[in-house]
């Protein structure tokens, strides 16, 4: 599990023209911490570290964050993120929540496909590879946490899927819907439609059944 250190600072002035004025500034993102024992805290946290590391490591969004708000340490992982309808990279708001090492925790994490390149059904049979999901929600204690579930598909044919009752899990993780007796599939290698070798027959076909002109 990937370790991540962020600043922020306690939020007083709230409201929507607030968050305004704060992202105007473009060093703060408004944000709210909540969860466990102490009540909900609006904070802003800095702008600049939080938006590097997103583009360098895609764990931050399911790892546990070191999150220091004026100088007091909290251990959070991010629930939610509002970014901008149209300026995609600019984030409006962030919802962190609080974790200790005793109590699970629910958090999306996402698939990680390993040896397409090898995968028997796509490289001998001529099959194509198709994700029908692309993350699941975990359940999990917070050092238990995996940045990512490996999926590994080289052994998969023609016709065959990898459903998420067929993947390994560290120790301590659970997929939830498969706790509650729901299963679904992952990957599937589908194979080929016709190609154009097969509509070319039928067109030849077509054309001899035809009556022979007057």
């Amino acid at each position: 599990m990937s370790q991540f250190n962020f600043e922020a600072k306690v939020r007083t002035d709230l409201g929507k023209s607030a968050s305004r004025r704060l992202r105007r500034e473009n060093k703060f993102i408004p944000a709210i911490i909540y969860g466990g024992t102490a009540e909900p805290q609006s904070i802003a946290l800095e702008q600049r570290e939080f938006y590097r590391i997103l583009e360098l490591d895609d764990a931050v969004y399911t790892s546990v964050l070191n999150l220091k708000i004026d100088g007091k340490a909290d251990k959070v992982i991010i629930k939610d993120m509002q970014r901008h309808p149209f300026k995609t990279n600019t984030i409006m708001h962030i919802d962190f929540q609080r974790v200790d090492n005793k109590t699970k925790v629910n958090i999306l994490v996402p698939f990680q496909l390993e040896n397409e390149e090898n995968c028997v059904g796509v490289k001998n049979q001529g099959g194509m590879l198709l994700r029908q999901m692309n993350d699941v929600e975990i359940t999990a204690l917070p050092q238990d946490l995996p940045d990512n579930l490996v999926v590994d598909v080289a052994n998969l044919e023609v016709g065959q899927t990898i459903h998420l009752s067929d993947i390994k899990l560290p120790k301590g993780v659970e997929i939830i819907t498969v706790a509650h007796g729901h299963d679904s599939g992952v990957v599937t290698v589908n194979a080929k439609r016709g190609g154009s070798d097969e509509e070319d027959e039928a067109d030849a076909a077509a054309e001899d059944e035809k009556p022979a002109a007057e």
